[in-house]
């Protein structure tokens, strides 16, 4: 009886040491093996950095939740609106990085300073919260912007093709608001596709609340405001680099949102084009928040009746 008396606490210490550990063997995410240690570590790093937004299960439904607008990210929908890849696929673990470590203006998604190490295992654990990471092909090819073709001192010639660009051909203003006036608006689609613009939406210099594929933890579609660029932050435009992620943005687009994603080719001059649109964008948003962006805004609302489109 002694051997068994002497075992019988280290017995009872096994039974009780449950392992807790959710991973026991590595997992395949997007063509790439990711050991068990890893997404362990991402796991008890998630629950610490993130849970208190995103949830104990990733649906964005933590306990901060309520209270934000918009609402954090439900990841297990598999789909990321900053992205910056091609063909509105998944993110690289670069793009992942960038979104984290640098803020999302308007939005309580900060930057977040988290050690490399357990940043690189939190992002890992965050992709087996869905189903869309197992594809090998998942991830998409970065949007790598062309040579910038207006250079030094082109600028206000950049910035006057991209206003026409904004209001007569990309229609722009169906989302975000208009900067110019219907006859402005009605010359410039005039110039670009021979058929002039003339049905507004009633509130065309206010931006329009549209659908979006995100569906809050209620169930519900969540409706997304486009930034007003005079008055709105745009959520990952960061200080010094706005002209390439400006570019970014409008090649891949926003995905799950209205925010399609352009094709260069598909633009009357291709790629200067999708300069000009950006560096035109960039030039409302080095206006936001000023006495001259609020009064530019009044004279427009001021300057003629807002046209109406079919009831």
């Amino acid at each position: 009886m002694r051997p068994m008396i002497a075992w019988l606490p280290l017995l009872l210490l096994a039974a009780c040491a449950k392992d807790t550990r959710p991973f026991k063997a590595p997992v395949k995410l997007a063509g790439k093996t990711i050991p068990a240690e890893t997404l362990n570590l991402g796991r008890t790093a998630y629950l610490q950095y993130c849970r208190a937004c995103h949830g104990d299960q990733g649906k964005g439904d933590g306990p901060s939740a309520p209270a934000l607008r918009p609402p954090p990210r439900n990841f297990t929908q598999g789909e990321f609106k900053f992205a910056g890849v091609l063909d509105q696929k998944l993110p690289r673990d670069e793009d992942l990085v960038r979104i984290v470590r640098s803020d999302l203006h308007g939005t309580a998604m900060l930057g977040w300073e988290v050690p490399d190490r357990e940043l690189n295992a939190i992002l890992q654990y965050i992709k087996t919260l869905s189903d869309a990471w197992k594809d090998d092909d998942a991830v998409g090819e970065p949007v790598v912007p062309a040579p910038d073709p207006w250079g030094t001192g082109k600028e206000a010639e950049a910035i006057a093709r991209g206003k026409l660009l904004y209001h007569g051909f990309a229609q722009c203003l169906n989302c975000h608001p208009a900067y110019v006036t219907p006859e402005e608006i009605s010359s410039a689609s005039q110039q670009l596709s021979d058929h002039p613009t003339t049905d507004f939406r009633p509130n065309m210099y206010l931006p329009e609340l549209k659908d979006s594929d995100y569906t809050a933890p209620d169930g519900k579609t969540v409706k997304l405001l486009p930034p007003d660029f005079l008055l709105n932050p745009v959520r990952s435009i960061q200080p010094g680099t706005e002209l390439t992620d400006l570019y970014r943005i409008l090649v891949a687009g926003v995905t799950g949102a209205a925010m399609p994603a352009w094709d260069p080719q598909v633009l009357p001059d291709k790629g200067r084009d999708m300069w000009a649109l950006a560096y035109y964008v960039r030039s409302l948003i080095r206006m936001r928040g000023t006495e001259e962006a609020l009064a530019f805004k009044a004279r427009l609302a001021s300057s003629t009746p807002h046209p109406r489109g079919p009831e």
